[in-house]
């Protein structure tokens, strides 16, 4: 495979216009469209959880997931500013957060979003939103693993890792959805559990090194796995 291979510029043009659409209110990207509690997922739990670190109160990994120690970081920042302890994010809460743009500051190009939203749409147009992230975060696990290239291109670009790549299914034009589905794993969402692999095995071929490896999950028609 050709790692110089560039995704056409003109398509590449029409999405960074298509970025500029704020339509992340449907996917849950903004923290404070919804209440959080322990049992949530998203990208709004990963901001939150970016957030508590920031200002040194959550000690946990950024995953998506309100579990217990997500929890009792917001108990311990209810008490710090003199609110209900309850461990539940509502607006109160939210307004002693830091109320900046994560996704804006972070160490990620365009290009990258876009990138990234090609891939889950050749790999996962056909999944929930859920599933579209969760193949998102399996390309940012790599980033941040030693055994892959270190960014988000190169480990797309990676020869014979995702079958889209082979049969051209990553120049397909990407569903809104599927961006949006790229900057919640940007932002840190992973439904997978850190799984550095996934396959389908009702249409995958050649799976006998990839199903010996421990499953985490499985999400729609997709098997992930470490």
């Amino acid at each position: 495979m050709n790692k110089g291979k560039l995704f056409p510029l003109t398509i590449v043009l029409l999405l960074i216009i298509v970025l500029s659409i704020n339509a992340a209110e449907s996917y849950n990207l903004v923290l404070g469209e919804r209440v959080l509690r322990k049992g949530d997922e998203g990208a709004d739990v990963a901001i939150l959880q970016r957030k508590l670190k920031e200002i040194g109160i959550y000690k946990g990994g950024i995953d998506g997931i309100f579990g217990a120690g997500t929890e009792e970081a917001v108990r311990n920042l209810q008490k710090k500013y003199k609110l209900t302890v309850d461990g539940i994010v509502g607006e109160k809460t939210i307004n002693v957060l830091p109320a900046d743009n994560l996704i804006s500051r972070m160490d990620v190009s365009r290009e990258e979003i876009i990138q990234l939203a090609y891939l889950i749409n050749g790999e996962a147009r056909g999944e929930s939103f859920r599933g579209k992230v969760a193949v998102g975060a399996v390309v940012l696990n790599r980033v941040k693993s030693p055994g892959f290239p270190n960014t988000i291109r190169e480990v797309i670009l990676q020869e014979g890792q995702f079958s889209c790549i082979l049969d051209g299914q990553a120049n397909l034009y990407p569903s809104q959805s599927c961006i949006e589905a790229a900057k919640a794993a940007i932002l840190g969402y992973d439904p997978t559990g850190g799984a550095l692999f996934f396959y389908n095995p009702r249409i995958a071929t050649n799976v006998e090194w990839i199903s010996k490896r421990p499953v985490i999950t499985r999400i729609g028609d997709h098997v992930f796995a470490k």
